[in-house]
């Protein structure tokens, strides 16, 4: 024999399935437990590209050194990290002065990777760079 559910019982057995949900839902890189998975990154002295494969007023995604250049006016260069403040995705697409985030559609300036559009409520992350000869490296 079942028993109705009242109302107590459906409040309590959601409650908490929302509390887990909304746990979940945080911003990337709020961990404060020290044994959270870092982000590989790439190399200090690497060669990312040369300065034309970047073009201006867009950028391109290096996904396994996870970092993103860009050129927002002419020959001025630009690198972030690669990973969403949301969530940590790794960013999708460069285009019309935005870096589009493919999870959950945050947007990033290419200019200075403040946020544009949310969720995420926190900038990319600066990398430094530096362009010489041709040659756009990360130091």
């Amino acid at each position: 024999m079942t028993l109705p559910a009242t109302r107590r019982t459906v409040l309590l057995a959601t409650g908490g399935a929302a509390a887990a949900l909304a746990t979940g839902c945080g911003e990337y890189g709020n961990e404060d437990d020290s044994s959270s998975e870092q982000s590989p990154k790439a190399s200090a002295g690497q060669e990312l590209a040369k300065t034309t494969d970047i073009p201006v007023g867009g950028g391109k995604i290096f996904a396994e050194e996870k970092v993103v250049v860009t050129q927002p006016t002419k020959d001025d260069f630009k690198a972030f990290s690669a990973v969403c403040t949301h969530q940590g995705c790794t960013v999708g697409s460069v285009a019309d002065g935005i870096i589009h985030c493919p999870c959950h559609k945050s947007e990033f300036r290419i200019a200075d990777g403040s946020v544009a559009g949310g969720p995420a409520t926190k900038p990319l992350p600066s990398e430094q760079i530096t362009v010489e000869g041709g040659a756009i490296k990360l130091t």
